[in-house]
């Protein structure tokens, strides 16, 4: 009885090991890998092997719910057929050399809630049709070649904790409805052409930890509730165009802010104008655009 026991625990084992996922998920991923030169990644995939054994590879219940190829000498484009991985919840495909631009099925894969593509060569817009993507958690597409506008859509992304879109050619205003995200933490959108009033919507993002908004076009009064947000720590405004007078008048004397960041850019302020900031000892400059969030292992 023990041996037909222990016989079954094997083969339970043995199939959950190499679990068959639909041919057309294979077949997805065998599209990846041709279309960003496989044959040269760091960490390549044995095309004869089980799809477990792949690397970077994460199936449960026979479905691909996760690809993470970070910094592995993707070279090429995104294949369509991306959409066909159903299941997918995280795709961490950052610091590549991915180009063209992003399929559009992408936008099908209803389940996702990590997409990292920053420090790539990815060109285009964001498609309006992303606000379909209602699980989504993060949206990194930081140091690319994105174009175009931020899409209103964006707004209905009601789980998004991190928008991470510095260093891109985007254009156009931040929409008003960003004022819906409430989980919002991270929003960076620095080196840009956004132009522009803030808008006052932001201020209500109770939950918001990094508002990196420098480099752009910015102009117009700063909203003042930014300042009374109880969890911001990193506030980024520098080489933007707004009204200097309403924004040092708007600064509280006792701001909780850990980092407060001006320079002479445009805006030529001076640490002077802002001594009480600069004071304390938890103030202090950085550069952000490298930062870590808490999903970086998704």
């Amino acid at each position: 009885m023990k041996k037909h026991l222990y016989i079954l625990v094997f083969l339970i084992s043995y199939s959950s090991v190499f679990a068959k996922i639909p041919e057309t998920e294979k077949m997805a991923l065998i599209d990846l890998y041709t279309s960003t030169k496989g044959n040269d990644w760091i960490s390549s995939w044995d095309l004869s092997k089980d799809v477990s054994t792949w690397q970077g590879v994460e199936i449960k219940g026979n479905r691909v719910v996760s690809i993470n190829l970070m910094n592995n000498n993707l070279i090429g484009i995104l294949p369509e057929s991306i959409g066909e991985l159903k299941n997918l919840q995280a795709l961490n495909l950052a610091f590549n050399t991915i180009h063209g631009k992003l399929p559009k099925s992408i936008v099908q894969l209803k389940d996702l809630a990590v997409l990292r593509l920053g420090k790539n060569k990815v060109s285009g817009s964001i498609p309006h049709e992303i606000g379909n993507l209602k699980k989504l958690v993060v949206l990194d597409l930081f140091a690319n070649k994105v174009s175009g506008i931020l899409p209103k859509s964006l707004g209905k992304l009601k789980k998004l904790k991190v928008i991470s879109i510095s260093d891109n050619n985007i254009t156009g205003r931040i929409p008003e409805n960003i004022g819906n995200l409430k989980n919002l933490e991270r929003f960076e959108i620095a080196d840009n052409n956004i132009y522009g009033n803030v808008p006052e919507q932001i201020g209500s993002l109770s939950n918001l930890k990094m508002l990196v908004l420098s480099e752009n076009r910015l102009s117009g009064e700063f909203p003042s509730l930014v300042f009374s947000l109880p969890n911001l720590k990193v506030l980024q405004l520098q080489r933007n165009g707004f009204d200097q007078t309403h924004l040092k008048n708007s600064i509280p004397v006792d701001s909780d802010l850990a980092l407060f960041d001006f320079d002479n850019g445009t805006n030529k302020f001076e640490r002077k104008d802002f001594k009480d900031i600069y004071s304390r000892k938890d103030t202090r400059t950085v550069d952000t655009k490298f930062d870590e969030d808490d999903n970086d292992n998704k």
